[in-house]
């Protein structure tokens, strides 16, 4: 997928736990860890928003778009 999650980075930045930034946002940790991981399809912008005020960052922060591999290139 062309969008890589980087939550885990400001996890580490902000010493936070996932469990305690799921407590803040009010998701459930699995959620968190789905979202995490990079295996969910979509994200609620009042997450993001969450996200963000939680760690004290940016949408891009969490948030980037790598391309993609080719065929041949």
């Amino acid at each position: 997928m062309p969008i890589s999650v980087d939550i885990d980075v400001m996890l580490a930045r902000r010493k936070m736990s996932v469990g305690e930034l799921a407590d803040r946002v009010g998701i459930t940790p699995a959620n968190l860890a789905v979202l995490k991981n990079g295996r969910a399809k979509a994200v609620r912008f009042a997450t993001l928003a969450a996200l963000c005020e939680a760690l004290e960052c940016q949408p891009g922060d969490l948030l980037r778009w790598e391309a993609e591999d080719t065929p041949g290139g």
